[in-house]
């Protein structure tokens, strides 16, 4: 159990003293020059995640050389590259990347780089804007995590089986029922198209296919709901919407620094247009709402330490990197006591 410490150490904003010609010119294009990271990310997956991705569909590399390229391409793709592309995705979701002048740039990253990490085109979107958020895990999210023990592998095998297998399906259903045909449209299509692209690529160059797109596609899917799983794996029964008490915050981690301070997430569902960079001022700001909501907040662990930890049932761990803000608890067990009560299958 840890007291809140005096210095957060994950990014803000700092305006650069200098800035070169190019900068100056990518900064144009964008909403926010906050965001020019994202341009720099883009580009250097563009230079090498999309080049290794058509080289390996070319005939005339082979061989051992074909295997090292598709060695390297996965390293970069699901050690490098996913966890910044995905978060980056997952903000630009929220707050539209390039100016409206030059709006046809927003569809590079869905429909172009994307797919390479598995992501099918604006199924993400359609899926995290349109029902994650406005259902805010409660029963009609159907991403909702609510209906679990969230402490099981069996149920996370339940939740991730759903999800991967029946995801798409539930989705449109939902959107069928909320009357938001565009959605629904946009939804399916990227599905669609996804697997058709798969489909007839593997005619073309089955090995490059899998290597480029399937696989990253299985590995994708199960890290979105792994992260989502341990995002709202503590939930108060009692009051299941509110951000505070169905969400966790984790500060003081490389994690934040990798994917745009997406360890909070209780701020992030409190104030979803929120830009990424205002989460830790943010954070101290309001911590009396965190104190009055009983919010869970952890230090130097990410979510995929709170998940192993929950599966592993190891609170204890949990409990060594809780923050005790306002100082609610006066021993480890309390903790412990207070975040098992946190992990209990909600009837729905």
């Amino acid at each position: 159990m840890l007291l809140l410490s005096a210095n957060i150490s994950d990014p803000v904003y700092l305006k650069p003293e200098k800035e070169s010609a190019a900068d100056r010119f990518l900064r144009s294009l964008i909403r926010d020059e906050r965001d020019l990271p994202f341009v720099h990310l883009t580009l250097r997956i563009t230079l090498s995640l999309l080049t290794l991705a058509v080289l390996l569909y070319l005939p005339f590399i082979s061989g051992w050389l074909w295997g090292v390229l598709a060695a390297v391409y996965l390293v970069l793709n699901n050690f490098v590259f996913k966890g910044p592309f995905g978060l980056m995705l997952h903000c630009t979701s929220h707050r539209v990347l390039f100016k409206k002048e030059y709006g046809f740039l927003n569809h590079y990253l869905p429909w172009v780089i994307g797919p390479l990490f598995g992501q099918t085109p604006e199924t993400y979107y359609s899926h995290h804007i349109g029902m994650h958020h406005p259902e805010n895990n409660m029963p009609e999210d159907d991403s909702s995590t609510m209906g679990y023990q969230r402490d099981s592998l069996l149920g996370f095998s339940r939740y991730l089986s759903s999800f991967f297998f029946a995801g798409i399906f539930y989705l449109a259903a939902y959107f069928v029922r909320k009357r938001r045909k565009k959605l629904l449209i946009r939804s399916v299509r990227g599905e669609f198209l996804f697997v058709a692209g798969c489909v007839g690529l593997s005619f073309v160059n089955w090995p490059a296919t899998l290597v480029v797109f399937i696989i990253p596609f299985a590995i994708s899917r199960v890290i979105m709901m792994l992260g989502n799983w341990a995002q709202h794996a503590f939930i108060c029964a009692e009051d299941p919407s509110n951000p505070y008490k169905n969400s966790i915050t984790c500060i003081n981690t490389k994690y934040n620094h990798k994917c745009w301070n997406d360890g909070y997430h209780t701020s992030h569902h409190a104030k979803p247009s929120m830009h990424w960079t205002e989460h830790p001022v943010y954070f101290r700001r309001t911590l009396q709402e965190y104190v009055d909501n009983d919010a869970i907040v952890f230090d130097g662990i990410h979510f995929l330490h709170v998940f192993i930890y929950l599966i592993t049932k190891r609170y204890d761990l949990l409990a060594r990197h809780f923050v005790n803000i306002g100082e609610r608890y006066q021993s480890e067990e309390e903790v412990i006591a207070f975040l098992k009560e946190r992990t209990k299958k909600i009837l729905i």
